[in-house]
């Protein structure tokens, strides 16, 4: 039987949903699970946690909008994660974490053998966190690490730690895609980021829409877009206080690009991971977002055989 999705989103999860959903991480017919904003026991999380480490299926787990709500859940993931062999992508986006709840489930994160995508949006961090989350951004011929990683929303994080976030993303070989989305950087840690983009080799996304930037930061990431090689493809500048004929010119110059490299043989795939993410604007506390439930049924089980696209599907 071909690996199956569940997608359950903003649901209260019913004892019979739990012991199907065990019973499929069990029998290795998951490869998608994602429980968004569901409500259940702890028991019944702990029950679900039990299963997910001995899933070999298991390729995506998403647990965003507060699933993962106590230190107790956050143990039970963590010791999860420490078994569990196959997860390549984990969306905790919306989890009160705070920095002692990373800081509990960092060790898991940072010995998992297949992690590759990484949500800790609007998770309470600081900048004890970016110390840990540095760590899952190896530098060039170190272990493998994070090719995508999501911080948005966290203003608890000062200047000084997202520069040393910064200096981490310049000496990684793996990061491809990072979300820095509606955190209060400002132009100073925006200057910080373009220096560290034009020093990696391997970055193609940056979002930092709604960060405080303005002209000043839109001129900095102009020239360094102009003026030095960079794998970046993708920059988001929306919702700051940058002029359109600035965006737009980065956008040209970022397409330009993007078209020489099609030309040249085009650039190495990129496995799409970006619909796993939440609205960043949309944070812990708000509903009205939140896609609303078929009644005659709450849970999604699609089967596919199209291997790994499974990982990009969206929530329903």
């Amino acid at each position: 039987m071909l690996p199956s999705s569940i997608q359950i989103s903003g649901e209260p999860l019913s004892g019979a949903e739990v012991r199907d959903i065990c019973r499929g991480l069990r029998d290795n017919a998951v490869r998608l699970l994602s429980l968004r904003g569901c409500r259940l026991c702890d028991r019944d999380f702990g029950r679900i946690c039990r299963a997910l480490a001995g899933a070999t299926s298991l390729a995506q787990l998403n647990l965003n909008l507060g699933v993962v709500s106590s230190p107790s859940r956050i143990k039970q993931l963590a010791e999860a994660l420490r078994t569990n062999r196959s997860i390549q992508s984990l969306f905790l986006h919306g989890s009160p974490l705070t920095d002692a709840g990373l800081a509990l489930l960092n060790p898991a994160l940072a010995l998992h053998p297949a992690l590759v995508a990484l949500d800790l949006g609007d998770c309470m961090l600081g900048d004890e966190a970016i110390n840990l989350i540095c760590g899952l951004l190896p530098p060039d011929g170190a272990k493998s690490g994070l090719k995508e990683l999501t911080l948005s929303a966290n203003p608890g994080i000062t200047p000084k730690g997202w520069s040393r976030l910064a200096i981490a993303v310049a000496h990684s070989s793996q990061v491809r895609v990072l979300n820095l989305d509606y955190n209060p950087l400002g132009d100073h840690v925006a200057g910080m980021l373009a220096v560290a983009v034009a020093s990696s080799r391997t970055l193609e996304v940056l979002d930092l829409e709604g960060t405080g930037l303005t002209n000043q930061s839109a001129q900095t990431l102009l020239d360094m877009v102009e003026n030095y090689p960079t794998a970046l493809r993708s920059l988001v500048l929306a919702e700051n206080s940058i002029s359109p004929e600035l965006q737009q010119q980065i956008c040209d110059l970022l397409s330009e690009g993007e078209e020489e490299e099609e030309v040249t043989g085009g650039a190495g795939d990129t496995q799409e991971w970006e619909r796993g993410r939440e609205p960043a604007a949309h944070q812990r506390g708000s509903t009205s977002w939140m896609c609303p439930s078929d009644p005659s049924s709450q849970m999604v089980l699609m089967t596919s055989g199209l291997g790994d696209s499974l990982l990009a599907e969206t929530e329903m």
